[in-house]
């Protein structure tokens, strides 16, 4: 199965000893087994090809329907609390928050950065009117004329995910995605408590529009550069899981589109962590990674 084999036959193996518990037991010699389901779901998350061309590969040869659900268990698995927030978590004490301010600075120079954030889209087909959703249709297309999850993601130095929101369609505005995420009150209060910081924003450090002094355009070269951590942290994950690209398209209902992209974001965690190796990027270098 292309692409996927970025995780080595031994991070694959325990990646599927940690879904089994959450995965349908096999009660017939027909039934898929546990491997298979999550070797099936690994290949449409690396290559985000359609589900029959998945089921018939020359690796496994199974009915459309069976890879539906494959993908449906799988991503289900590892939006489990215990899965996903073992994986995808903002540092909960001072000690977690120390060492991601050290390797930020460590990285980059830049002192007091505890992560970094940018919104970035990634294409789903229109979304019919659905029993579980909420939203109508014309919400979810963004400024680029498409229709689209709205995704906030937040990292660390080392690439890592440490939050994720993509629950909102693609027209809604970054600010509000911000403003309801549940790191917001965190930063809030370490700023409270006692760190020092940027004037009108102190937990949320941007650019000067207009730099004026050598300091401001000091700060402005340390802040993009540091910055764009998180550009290229959405890159590794999108190249690695090319389902989220936006030439691919999700085929699936908003909510579904939302557990797939937690999924994404808990396996870059995973081959992040286990150090294996960033994707290689075939074809053109130019591809829309959805930061508008």
């Amino acid at each position: 199965m292309a692409n996927f084999d970025e995780l080595t036959k031994n991070l694959t193996n325990i990646l599927i000893r940690q879904l089994c518990p959450y995965l349908k037991i096999k009660k017939r010699s027909s039934d898929l087994d546990a491997s298979t389901k999550v070797l099936v779901a690994l290949n449409f998350f690396a290559t985000g090809s359609y589900q029959t061309p998945v089921g018939n590969s020359r690796f496994t040869s199974i009915s459309q329907s069976s890879v539906s659900r494959c993908i449906e268990e799988v991503t289900t698995a590892l939006n489990e609390d215990d899965i996903f927030g073992s994986w995808v978590k903002f540092p909960g004490n001072i000690r977690e928050l120390r060492k991601v301010r050290n390797e930020f600075y460590e990285t980059t120079g830049f002192q007091g950065c505890v992560g970094c954030i940018d919104c970035t889209h990634v294409a789903i087909i229109p979304p019919i009117k659905y029993p579980f959703n909420a939203n109508p249709e014309y919400i979810y297309i963004n400024r680029k004329g498409y229709h689209s999850i709205n995704v906030q993601l937040i990292c660390d130095a080392k690439l890592r995910i440490l939050n994720v929101n993509a629950i909102f369609p693609g027209s809604t505005n970054d600010s509000f995605i911000w403003n309801s995420c549940d790191v917001l009150p965190v930063v809030e209060q370490l700023y409270t408590n006692g760190d020092s910081g940027y004037a009108l924003r102190p937990w949320l450090l941007t650019p000067f529009n207009n730099p004026v002094t050598d300091v401001d355009q000091y700060y402005n070269k340390m802040q993009m550069s540091t910055r764009s951590i998180i550009e290229r942290s959405n890159g590794v994950l999108k190249m690695r899981f090319r389902c989220l690209l936006k030439h691919r398209f999700l085929h699936y209902h908003p909510e579904k589109c939302t557990k797939i992209i937690n999924a994404c974001t808990v396996l870059h965690n995973i081959c992040i962590t286990n150090n294996v190796p960033l994707p290689v990027e075939e074809g053109p270098i130019d591809i829309d990674m959805g930061i508008i």
